[in-house]
């Protein structure tokens, strides 16, 4: 059977508190790739200290599009594991990631389902219950759309699959951490709906950010979050209007 290969990708900046666990649970992977935004934090000593076998790479943050695409053309093998830095993947799912790359019907690319946490604590609604991305998938197809700067795709998938066991994702520790997540967020995607001639409109601002939290709390049962799905709710609502607000600036 031909000897079929993995590598492991990360984008990652000012990591530090969470880069030794993801690399942990990238270990399996035949070659683990990290390509870091020149980060001010001990991000990069610690990869080089505890880690010698990861490959660092460095590139000035543009969007998250083109630091995906970059890493890509640094991966040697035939499938691709990209993870964030906040994610770990426990011995299940990476059982069944090292069964599928050998499986000769593999699809093209794979969803993982994630287990999402929020200061240390599970979140099982929210929207969450079915919160999943592609981690998995063949090199040939890897080319992530350059038309999106945030919640980047891939953009030539022709088959897809879901894996069984869930990825962990450990959110963020403190609300400041979540907020200044949001404004990154937001001010990348208003560029995006300002390339495409999406015009501010007040109105439009105020009814997007409420039915976002609408949506999340009600629809997507928040509520039985308790605080957390409140919070989660209203953050949902805030990266709405800051999207709008960066969009006004835009066109200022």
């Amino acid at each position: 059977m031909e000897d079929i290969k993995l590598s492991a990708l990360m984008i990652v900046f000012n990591e530090e508190k969470n880069i030794e666990g993801a690399l942990k649970s990238l270990e399996f992977a035949d070659e683990i790739i990290v390509l870091d935004s020149f980060s001010t934090d001990k991000t990069i000593e610690i990869i080089r200290k505890k880690f010698p076998q990861v490959k660092i790479f460095q590139n000035k943050f543009e969007d998250f599009t083109k630091q995906r695409n970059l890493c890509l053309t640094y991966a040697n093998h035939d499938w691709i594991l990209f993870l964030d830095a906040d994610e770990r993947i426990p011995r299940a799912l990476r059982d069944e990631i090292k069964k599928e790359i050998k499986n000769p019907d593999a699809k093209d690319a794979y969803f993982f389902k994630r287990k999402f946490f929020f200061m240390k604590k599970p979140v099982n609604f929210s929207g969450t219950r079915n919160d999943k991305n592609i981690r998995l998938f063949k090199k040939e197809v890897g080319h992530y759309d350059d038309t999106k700067r945030v919640h980047e795709g891939l953009s030539n998938i022709q088959s897809s699959g879901t894996l069984h066991n869930y990825l962990l994702h450990f959110s963020f520790d403190t609300y400041e951490a979540y907020y200044r997540k949001i404004l990154h967020y937001a001010n990348l995607k208003a560029k995006d709906l300002h390339e495409k001639h999406v015009q501010y409109g007040f109105f439009k601002q105020i009814g997007k950010s409420a039915f976002n939290f609408f949506k999340m709390y009600i629809l997507k049962l928040g509520i039985l979050d308790g605080k957390k799905g409140f919070i989660l709710s209203y953050f949902s609502a805030l990266t709405s209007f800051k999207t709008f607000e960066y969009l006004k600036e835009q066109y200022s």
